[in-house]
């Protein structure tokens, strides 16, 4: 499936937020991309580009492209519960998404990576679609052969964050998806009900 390779900086700044992680480039230049950058007086923004922006924001942040996206957003507004909440649990619920939140790659991309390539596994089965979606109990881990792979050591050893919904052992390199996150817990800074009304027009 394609995903969006240009330059990560050039879509941070377009949102003014590190959506790709830490970004010195959008530290120097907090402003829109573009030859007037800085100077340009911008009109108004409309309601709509409001909405629409927060959905582009939403995919880039996750690495998900808009069929898929709507396919998940469709889910989201069947379930019980808050359509744009739902939305986001879903998405975090993603295998691709999870082995970035359990610190086996320091990005989504590697992430995604990582799982294409058959290095990680669900209840003891290797999955490589990085769409996969987990429920709670799912077993989690990187398979044996696996674990001695540079970009998996580093990224454990370096990493920091921790989830309360993902159950990590960095020692076995294994975890647990506990349950859907609640919204609060979600780190993200996604205005959600944007989304909401982007669809419902």
């Amino acid at each position: 499936m394609a995903r969006y390779i240009g330059p990560k900086s050039k879509i941070a700044r377009k949102f003014r937020e590190p959506i790709f992680g830490p970004d010195k480039h959008l530290t120097k230049k907090n402003y829109p991309p573009g030859m007037h950058g800085q100077a340009k007086k911008r009109a108004k923004t409309s309601e709509y580009a409001l909405q629409l922006m927060e959905k582009q924001k939403a995919k880039y942040t996750y690495g998900i492209l808009e069929r898929q996206f709507a396919l998940i957003f469709d889910r989201a507004t069947r379930a019980k519960g808050i359509s744009g909440e739902n939305l986001l649990k879903f998405i975090e619920a993603r295998l691709d998404n999870v082995v970035y939140r359990m610190g086996l790659s320091p990005s989504r991309a590697g992430a995604r990576q990582l799982v294409s390539h058959r290095h990680i596994t669900v209840n003891d089965k290797v999955v490589n679609i990085p769409s996969y979606t987990l429920k709670p109990g799912d077993r989690i881990a990187v398979r044996e052969k696996s674990k001695s792979l540079e970009t998996i050591v580093n990224s454990v050893a370096g990493r920091t964050s921790k989830y309360p919904w993902i159950d990590f052992n960095a020692t076995s390199l294994s975890g647990t998806f506990i349950n859907m996150p609640d919204r609060e817990q979600i780190p993200e800074n996604i205005r959600e009900q944007l989304i909401v009304e982007l669809y419902s027009k």
